[in-house]
């Protein structure tokens, strides 16, 4: 008998063991790239600077990279809708999409000037993660399931077709941002 320095040793009660059906993946998040929206910032800085309407005008753009807003600044009411409208092209223009800002109210500010803020959304707020998640329960996809993770959704599925449905599914509906997809595994 050969012996090669090998022991072979019984296995306890388990000779086979079955591979576990591979879950595939995806992410559901939102969010703006802040390179792009300082890019488009300073178009549009740019542009007011040499327009006629806007010669000798307080007129302002500023992003705050911190805490995710741009603020604005105008004369009236009248420059303020015309500073926006030149913000929204430009960035338009870079492909930032434009439901991921949350413009606010238009209120006085010092020095007879006009003020707005506007918030980028930089993440899933809860009520929309959990729209995203019901949509796809509702949807009643064959082993398809959503759970929320912070500020995303995670949707998994042994079949990657099933996800590709879920994917045109949530495109197909308007939650207010723009959603976007990763980590597909």
């Amino acid at each position: 008998m050969f012996v090669t320095g090998f022991l072979r040793l019984p296995i306890a009660s388990c000779d086979y063991i079955s591979p576990m059906a591979q879950q595939a993946s995806f992410d559901v998040t939102t969010g703006v790239d802040l390179q792009e929206v300082d890019n488009a910032v300073n178009q549009a800085q740019k542009e007011i600077s040499q327009r006629y309407d806007f010669k000798g005008s307080p007129a302002t753009i500023a992003l705050n990279r911190t805490d995710g807003k741009i603020a604005l600044t105008a004369e009236n009411d009248y420059k303020m809708e015309a500073l926006w409208d030149v913000l929204q092209t430009k960035l338009i223009k870079r492909s930032v999409p434009v439901k991921n800002l949350d413009p606010g109210e238009i209120t006085p500010a010092g020095g007879d000037t006009v003020r707005r803020d506007i918030a980028l959304k930089m993440a899933l707020d809860g009520d929309t993660a959990k729209k995203v998640a019901a949509a796809i329960k509702e949807a009643k996809l064959k082993k398809v399931q959503a759970a929320i993770q912070g500020d995303q959704v995670r949707v998994t599925s042994p079949s990657r077709d099933d996800l590709q449905t879920a994917m045109a599914l949530l495109r197909g509906k308007d939650f207010g941002v723009e959603l976007k997809f990763g980590n597909y595994r």
